[in-house]
């Protein structure tokens, strides 16, 4: 090997040019795989279009009630599957306290292994082992440093919350924030190599003592051996156990230690040529942090400033009201992050929008005489429902139910809107699963599936909402917008809601309204449910879910259960940090 090494060389192919060859193949595979999803999403999306169009004035729709055989198998064995039975998003819990996350899906894990394994394969390709000690640390040592540095592109690519790839791949944050995670680890894992291979090389020549020395006393060499530190208390730091622990201390935290990851490799590669694989990395983290400021400040300074009540609710919830000062386009499915300075003032966190309305400005004392000043007047109203329950949340529902009247006025950022791009327009059957405050994603829907049902604009024929809570006192978290859905025309001819209650104080708690609004005790067989809906669906169904792991596992078992029996997609919502 090593002979052959050395033949490659004298034909004009070094080291240095296939360390830079590997680099681009790198980049090609990430590119390809983009480029894939890409097509996947616009062939779906050119699918879902057509399914709509043509069920518009379909009552029926058998033709697409029907499975597709080889298609069922994909996403039963494959884009549904969690990587062993049935646990993917349940976190695996130590304790009350200690949480050390969730397994990723079959399909997820497959794309990790394969990246992972091809970056060990690109480590150690065409390294000479059997022959110098000391050439082999060398060449192991560029190889690895190189690899490092070009997977922080994607690394911090994945980062953003204004990352692109989320529209262009159809993928949600939620798996964008696993990818960053594991290529993190990666670059971690090969930045580890680099040092440990250099101190080998340099041992093998000097001994330990001097390379160990040549590290904190050479500039060029303590700049490196400071990015790999930063690395490694990241790697323990970003754990999943201190991670949920200490979330807030976390995310500065791992903020500066990433700052100092960059500046050590800035120092590191100055005179290098894998410094141009680390200059895109600058540009990708600073433009999300800039998009990140002007759309907060374009939504919430001005016009007024961004108006936010804050009202008590049963079961340590609380009802977030943000009277924006440019409001954007509601779409179902959306989300914000939230900033409360007042309560919180580093962080912010991402929360579902439940309800969007629009609302007059009281605080105007100038009566609208024409109609340019009614409109001046509106502004539209963004409602999250907010969960108290550690940190911040707890914080946040403490301080209104500390008021009188249980109202809290104080100043709130949203940053948004992102996600809202799976409509559910195409499918002629609809059920909405939602444990706790998840149901804060599944009314936007509802709504929207309702008005277009009755504008003849979807092809929904049948909706059916089921939200399991834990006592009847938590209706209160939605009931004005219930109600408003409740009179909407049209809505008892596709509109079911199944109320599951968990823990009933007693049985005189539960009772149906109608039989279109229907209470039961205990929680519900998922299993029985979809079933049911599946031997009487119209069209494809689209069975969505928003809650705890738990639940969101169940009705992921159930829809794979029965995909070779009609034909059923599943979207899950989630937040995973």
């Amino acid at each position: 090997m090593a002979g052959d090494a050395g033949e490659g060389q004298a034909a004009g192919w070094t080291p240095a040019m296939e360390n830079e060859s590997l680099s681009n193949y790198l980049l090609i595979v990430c590119g390809a795989v983009s480029a894939a999803l890409i097509v996947w999403r616009v062939t779906t999306g050119l699918a879902r279009y057509i399914r709509t169009v043509t069920n518009l004035t379909n009552d029926t729709q058998r033709y697409y009630a029907r499975p597709s055989g080889k298609f069922s198998w994909i996403k039963k064995n494959l884009l549904y599957s969690p990587l062993f039975r049935k646990r993917h998003n349940r976190e695996f819990q130590l304790s009350s306290a200690i949480n050390v996350g969730t397994l990723p899906t079959r399909f997820q894990f497959l794309f990790l292994f394969a990246y992972f394994a091809t970056n060990v394969a690109f480590c150690v390709i065409n390294i000479p082992f059997a022959g110098s000690f000391n050439d082999a640390c060398k060449q192991l040592r560029n190889r690895s440093g190189t690899l490092a540095t070009v997977n922080m592109i994607p690394l911090f690519f994945m980062a953003g919350r204004n990352n692109p790839l989320i529209n262009l791949l159809g993928m949600s944050f939620d798996t964008f924030n696993l990818l960053h995670r594991w290529f993190g680890r990666i670059v971690i894992l090969e930045a580890v190599c680099h040092t440990f291979a250099y101190w080998a090389a340099s041992a093998s020549t000097k001994g330990w003592g001097a390379a160990l020395s040549a590290t904190v006393s050479k500039p060029f060499l303590l700049y490196g051996f400071l990015g790999t530190c930063a690395f490694v208390a990241i790697f323990f730091q970003a754990a999943s156990i201190a991670r949920h622990a200490y979330y807030e201390s976390f995310k500065i935290l791992h903020i500066l230690l990433a700052a100092l990851a960059i500046a050590g490799l800035w120092y590191h590669l100055a005179d290098l040529s894998a410094m141009k694989w680390l200059l895109p990395v600058i540009p990708i983290w600073a433009g999300d942090r800039l998009t990140r400021v002007v759309r907060i400040a374009y939504h919430n300074i001005g016009k007024g400033g961004t108006k936010t009540l804050i009202e008590a609710l049963p079961g340590n919830a609380v009802r977030i009201t943000v009277t924006m000062a440019r409001p954007w386009t509601f779409r179902p499915g959306q989300h914000a992050y939230l900033y409360l300075p007042s309560i919180s003032f580093w962080q912010s966190h991402p929360f579902s929008l439940a309800w969007s309305e629009e609302a007059e400005d009281l605080t105007s004392d100038k009566l609208a005489m024409n109609r340019q000043d009614v409109l001046a007047l509106r502004k539209t109203t963004m409602s999250f429902i907010v969960r108290g329950r550690t940190g911040m949340t707890h914080t946040l529902y403490q301080r209104a139910a500390a008021r009188p009247d249980g109202r809290l006025m104080t100043t709130c950022l949203v940053e948004g809107p992102y996600g809202g791009d799976h409509m559910m327009h195409s499918y002629g059957t609809v059920m909405l699963f939602a444990g706790g405050v998840g149901v804060t994603h599944a009314v936007p829907h509802v709504r929207d599936l309702v008005t277009g049902f009755a504008n003849g604009t979807v092809a929904t024929r049948k909706v059916v909402l089921v939200w399991i809570i834990q006592s009847p006192e938590h209706l209160e978290w939605i009931r004005p917008w219930m109600t408003e859905i409740l009179a909407m025309d049209r809505r008892r001819d596709v509109l079911r809601i199944m109320l599951f209650v968990s823990r009933p104080r007693s049985t005189k708690e539960i009772h149906s309204p109608s039989s279109t609004v229907q209470m039961f005790p205990g929680r519900p067989n998922i299993e029985t449910l979809i079933s049911m809906e599946s031997e009487q669906q119209i069209g494809t169904m689209g069975v969505s879910v928003c809650g705890p792991g738990a639940l969101s596992d169940e009705v992921r078992l159930a829809v794979r259960k029965r995909q070779y029996d009609s034909s059923i997609d599943f979207i899950e919502e989630a937040f995973s940090w």
